[in-house]
This record gives structure tokens, sequence and C-alpha cells, in this order.
């Protein structure tokens, strides 16, 4: 039998993938969305459905509407949360994490969460750029999970 999942399958020609993307912190949160979408381009993931929500905390409901409705191989959700004077930040970070996870587990649809939470916007800039981009991370997560998730389940 072997191992599986060792060299991960970025071959995502066969896939339909869905992308999230909150619009709080917007001007960050397009740079992930072009990270995703120029992976899953490179990965030959062809025109992804795109959704846009108001901030992470409607990643987790729209994730899960997305995943009972079917058609969809993998989900990629995508925010930023940047830190600031208030417990907030812990809340809407944890509270997203824990959504998305709770969400792929009762669906069995690989959903993976490139939000990024941040001290500043400065970090958040380099988490988002060219060359370091967690939305094109996010994307290939997905597309790894959604191939291996197809050879478990035959």
């Amino acid at each position: 039998m072997g191992e599986k999942g060792v060299t991960p399958d970025l071959d995502g020609s066969d896939l339909n993938v869905a992308i999230v993307v909150a619009r709080f912190n917007e001007d960050v949160t397009k740079r992930l969305l072009g990270g995703a979408q120029d992976a899953l381009k490179r990965h030959g993931v062809e025109d992804p459905d795109v959704y846009w929500v108001p901030g992470s905390l409607e990643l987790p409901v729209t994730a899960l509407a997305l995943a009972e409705k079917g058609g969809h191989d993998a989900i990629v959700c995508l925010g930023c949360v940047i830190r600031g004077e208030t417990f907030h930040f812990e809340v809407v970070a944890m509270q997203a994490a824990m959504g998305v996870m709770q969400v792929q587990l009762d669906t069995g649809v690989p959903i993976t969460f490139g939000v990024l939470t941040t001290d500043d916007k400065d970090q958040a800039l380099a988490r988002s750029g060219p060359k370091n981009n967690k939305g094109a991370d996010a994307a290939e997560a997905a597309i790894e999970m959604a191939n291996l998730l197809r050879e478990i389940q035959g």
C-alpha cells in the first residue's frame, strides 16, 4: 500500500474549488485572493468560484453553505485580523478558526484557513505579497487535501 501524501499531489486540473474572502482589511485580503488564484491556476484549477463576506467571522457559515450544497472539492477561506487594543482580535481569530475546523470535520470537505492573524499591518502585508503569500499556501493545501481525501475515499 505504501505511504500516501509524502509527496503532495498538486494537480488541480479536475478540481472545483471555492474561495471565500473577508472584505475586512480588504487591501490585504485582495492580495491573499490574488495569491490563491495564481496558485490555483498554476496547478490547473480553472476559474474558482469566489464569494466575498463582511469579515472573518462570516467565513465558517459561508463555507458550511458551500460544503453542504456540494459541487466543490475544496474551499479556501481568506481573511485578515490585525491585533488592536481590545480582546476583539483574539475572539475573532479563535472563533473563525474553530468555525472553519468544525465545518471541515462535519462535512468532510477540505477547507483551508488562510486567515492572517498579525500584530500590525506591516506583518499582514509581508504575508500577502508576491513572494510570501499565505493565500497561495492555503490554495495549495486545498488542492493537496482534496486529492488526498479522494484517494482515501476511493
